[in-house]
């Protein structure tokens, strides 16, 4: 069985791209249910976020090439339209890259946590419906091991960096003191929940928080003395927003350029700061056309976010370097289980020898037999038989000049029997 990891993420492919290869929450189970049927496919997992789309699969073929044509035809696209920005990992690379990705190493923002909880959700989600397994199984579980250990053994995620961070960074950048600012948070989800949490401490004015479950916006809202309206009534609260925030799963824009212009009328024309950080986006792109308004895509904050790297270099390093044990760690579980199977017949091989020299001996016991000589019998037995084929393919061995697979017996039968002998040195 082979491991394969297939996608794009934002140092592959652009935004536009990224949209559109994007899976939404609703088509996520049809997905995972049609690329588990695919040929050769045995295990299947989908990582969607915002910045990376990514399949991984354990194969019985090194073939990835029907997992491309898959992947293009599900969203409907040209397969050389996307081919250029695909990456493609297999065996240990795909051990790698999960771990990688799994502490943040391979995010826009560098040791970024909410990776993490998105991954364990991908994992939930493809174990619900049945397409994980042994395999997928463990490497994921590993995977978030390894995230665990790399944040409480480095200061990976010591700096509160996060694209949710570098929206808010950029918003004080531009206003300086936000006391008198409203913010329209569109979504209730981990991000807009972190942009929250940022805005609140840096003491925002107003705090409005839109979403399609008007119950989940008041829980958040309610943590941070906020209001909450439904994803219907942003047009009537947008004159009001100074900084919109936004990160939903909407399959099409939220916001559109029609919206916009209105609400910059109500507002005679005092500008908006805007910062989509969805994917697909919440805001139409023709709004960045607007006057007085500043629209920010999740890959426009990349120079915000190199500002804040430098002192998660160090960390980053040592993380790699945590991985590179764990990758080996997981590479022997792997390889171990090629003897898995053949332990199993060993034993039920065995078993059975035993439980038939067994049935023998009390049959002659049943009979009047002495139990000395039923003793004798069935030690005798069961070493014959136990050694019988070992003993014939030795000797097969020794006859075609096989040192090895000598050696190897050598080293089953002999060496620890030898160390098991007890110490006769005080007697």
């Amino acid at each position: 069985m082979s491991l394969i990891t297939l996608g794009i993420n934002h140092k592959t492919a652009p935004l536009e791209l990224r949209e559109r290869l994007a899976f939404t929450p609703q088509s996520l189970p049809e997905a995972l249910s049609s690329l588990k049927k695919l040929k050769h496919v045995e295990e299947a997992s989908i990582l969607s976020t915002c910045n990376r789309t990514e399949l991984y699969c354990v194969t019985s073929e090194d073939n990835d090439q029907q997992i491309i044509q898959w992947f293009s035809q599900f969203h409907g696209l040209d397969v050389n339209l996307i081919k250029e920005h695909l990456y493609t990992y297999t065996h240990e690379e795909t051990i790698r890259h999960a771990m990688e990705v799994a502490s943040g190493l391979d995010s826009m923002v560098l040791g970024e946590p909410q990776i993490a909880g998105q991954m364990k959700d991908a994992y939930a989600l493809a174990n619900e419906h049945g397409t994980i397994g042994q395999l997928l199984g463990k490497l994921f579980q590993r995977a978030f091991a390894v995230s665990k250990q790399v944040r409480t053994d480095t200061d990976i995620g010591s700096s509160p960096v996060s694209v949710a961070f570098a929206a808010v960074s950029l918003a004080k950048q531009i206003f300086g003191d936000l006391t008198q600012t409203t913010v329209l948070l569109v979504g209730a989800g981990e991000t807009i929940e972190l942009a929250a949490r940022h805005l609140h401490s840096q003491g925002v004015g107003n705090i409005i928080i839109a979403n399609r479950s008007v119950e989940r916006a008041q829980i958040l809202a309610d943590e941070f003395n906020g209001k909450a309206i439904s994803l219907q009534h942003i047009s009537d609260h947008l004159h009001r927003s100074d900084i919109v925030i936004s990160s939903t799963a909407s399959p099409l824009p939220i916001i559109g350029k029609g919206t916009v212009e209105r609400a910059l009328k109500q507002r005679k024309h005092q500008p908006i700061f805007m910062v989509d950080l969805a994917v697909p986006r919440d805001v139409e792109p023709e709004v960045s056309e607007l006057d007085d308004v500043y629209l920010y895509s999740v890959d426009d904050l990349q120079s915000v976010i190199e500002e804040n790297m430098e002192n998660r270099q160090q960390a980053a390093q040592q993380a790699s370097e945590i991985i590179d044990v764990q990758v080996q760690h997981f590479l022997e579980w792997q390889r171990s289980l090629g003897s898995v199977d053949i332990i199993a017949q060993i034993r039920q091989n065995t078993q059975d020898i035993s439980n038939d020299v067994l049935y023998k001996a009390k049959k002659q016991l049943a009979a009047g037999q002495r139990a000395e000589e039923v003793l004798d019998y069935l030690a005798y037995t069961l070493t014959n038989k136990f050694l019988h084929q070992p003993s014939t393919k030795l000797r097969q061995a020794s006859q075609e000049d096989r040192d090895d697979v000598l050696d190897i017996a050598r080293d089953l039968f002999l060496k620890s029997n030898v160390a098991d002998e007890p110490d006769k040195s005080n007697k």
